[in-house]
């Protein structure tokens, strides 16, 4: 988060808030779910990533999209695992962001989802904007400006 502190709530960018790709976990999307699953386990995450050989981003696995595909009629058929690949199971519909995108397209992105993926004008994946960064940066603006909010409420 390069010197944000200097940067007014207007002229913050996706980049300016963003996760570099180089920090985040992601699978790729010919992994089994068995990966992904002991990826998202290990990671504590519910959902990440998913990146295309060339590191092109396709969408995102979590969590509860692989136990709904191993779950069976009387039991977790968890033998599915090794057997069905990222590709078959992942969300495609996630949107994204690009670095230079402003704080108020990001916020209005990432409303619906605890993090979007960024990328560039050739989809290669460029990192994650957390609704927590935004979030954070709401409460700062907040804060400092919070006489604006008091004579608001008179």
């Amino acid at each position: 988060m390069n010197n944000i502190k200097e940067l007014t709530l207007l002229d913050l960018k996706a980049k300016h808030l963003m996760i570099p790709s180089e920090k985040v976990a992601h699978v790729q999307m010919n992994n089994p779910l068995e990966h992904a699953l002991l990826i998202l386990v290990k990671s504590g995450y519910s959902a990440v990533p998913v990146l295309d050989t060339s590191y092109k981003f396709k969408g995102t696995i979590g969590k509860n999209l692989i136990l709904n595909r191993v779950l069976g009629i009387e039991r977790f058929e968890m033998e599915k695992l090794s057997q069905i690949e990222v590709h078959d199971v992942m969300n495609q519909t996630i949107p994204c962001v690009n670095k230079l995108d402003d704080f108020f397209m990001c916020l209005k992105t990432v409303i619906d989802y605890p993090f979007v993926c960024v990328v560039d004008n050739d989809g290669y994946f460029d990192g994650i904007l957390t609704r927590r960064a935004i979030l954070k940066q709401v409460n700062k603006y907040m804060h400092v400006n919070k006489a604006l909010f008091q004579e608001i409420d008179k």
